[in-house]
């Protein structure tokens, strides 16, 4: 399980470092806070860091389900997937919006690998407990 904690921190770390990326670029463009409007580099970091969250509220779980059912080495190993994903995904929309396809669909594929296996031992367990 010590590998699926330190993929978690490397998602957690990415996070965070993609919203800091988010405060430098308020600054370059002078968006203050609360305002989400700005600039197009400001906006699309902003995109950047919101899609992120917004994956790793299923992300997260996921990866912890799997490891504790199924696999933490194959957990460990698709999660990376999901982070190096997250870097493609921040590059590609960074430079076109239209080209984040890549780095989109690999974290996503990631992740439903994750909680559908995750689902699926889970209820293997279960099953095997009733009867």
């Amino acid at each position: 399980m010590e590998f699926v904690a330190i993929v978690t921190a490397l998602a957690l770390l990415q996070y965070t470092w993609f919203s800091f990326h988010v405060g430098m670029m308020r600054q370059k463009h002078g968006v203050a806070a609360p305002a989400i409007h700005g600039p197009a580099e400001f906006e699309r970091a902003l995109r950047v860091q919101q899609n992120t969250l917004e994956q790793l509220v299923v992300f997260l779980p996921s990866i912890w389900m799997y490891a504790h059912f199924a696999n933490p080495l194959w957990a460990a190993g698709v999660g990376a997937v999901f982070v190096a994903a997250r870097f493609v995904y921040r590059a590609s929309y960074l430079r076109d919006p239209a080209s984040r396809g890549l780095g989109f669909t690999s974290g996503f594929l990631a992740t439903v690998y994750l909680l559908a296996g995750g689902v699926v031992a889970a209820g293997i367990d279960a099953y095997a407990r009733l009867a």
